[in-house]
């Protein structure tokens, strides 16, 4: 197992780790959190080759997906960098990638009774106005569990406060900071049930963030 305790704080600079192979050859993985070597709950950065595939599979507990470079593709299209994707509890497919791609996602996460299937080109979709001088583009919430993309404006600064059900961040773009530290683009970090933070940027960033979906 690994980062499966929920009641730790994991901070991770993805650019640093190194490409370990996959099954299918000329898939290679950075895993994050992980329950088992090819089963159960995993969070990991995903690259694909030039014309790598994967054989089909299925998804007992759902699988998420952002586009992060390249184009990512299965037999239901083909989604470019930006492209939110879930696929639902149940699900399957045989993805691939004719020009190569880097994916952040995550598997079997998903509540049994989450079953809408979402895509969208976050290059395209709207920002909507947040809190302060935030924009928020919302991709997904299930009862508790809310997921966004959040860009900050320069020199932002956000007020204290607690994370219910905790959170999960990738930063996409310049770099996020709290009194902790400061998270430069690639970093994922997760923190648990009812943590708190002060979080304040001082270059523009963007911020894939997710809240309420760790356990109480």
């Amino acid at each position: 197992m690994l980062n499966m305790d929920f009641n730790q704080k994991v901070v991770i600079h993805t650019p640093d780790q190194e490409w370990i192979a996959s099954p299918a050859g000329g898939v290679l993985r950075k895993p994050l959190a992980r329950e088992e070597a090819e089963r159960g709950h995993a969070t990991s950065i995903v690259r694909y080759e030039p014309g790598a595939s994967f054989k089909r599979h299925e998804h007992p507990l759902g699988e998420e997906i952002l586009v992060l470079e390249g184009v990512f593709s299965d037999e239901t299209g083909d989604y470019g960098k930006g492209t939110y994707l879930r696929n639902p509890p149940g699900s399957g497919h045989a993805p691939f990638s004719k020009e190569g791609c880097v994916l952040f996602v995550k598997l079997h996460q998903f509540d049994e009774r989450d079953t809408t299937t979402v895509r969208i080109d976050t290059k395209s979709a709207e920002w909507l106005p947040g809190i302060g001088g935030l924009e928020v583009m919302p991709l997904h919430e299930f009862e508790h569990e809310h997921v966004a993309l959040v860009k900050w404006p320069e020199k932002e600064k956000f007020q204290p406060h607690r994370h219910f059900g905790g959170e999960e961040i990738l930063v996409l773009s310049g770099e996020f900071c709290d009194e902790n530290g400061r998270y430069p683009a690639g970093t994922w970090m997760r923190s648990p049930h009812m943590s708190q933070h002060h979080p304040f940027v001082d270059q523009e960033t963007v911020i894939w963030v997710k809240t309420g979906h760790l356990p109480l």
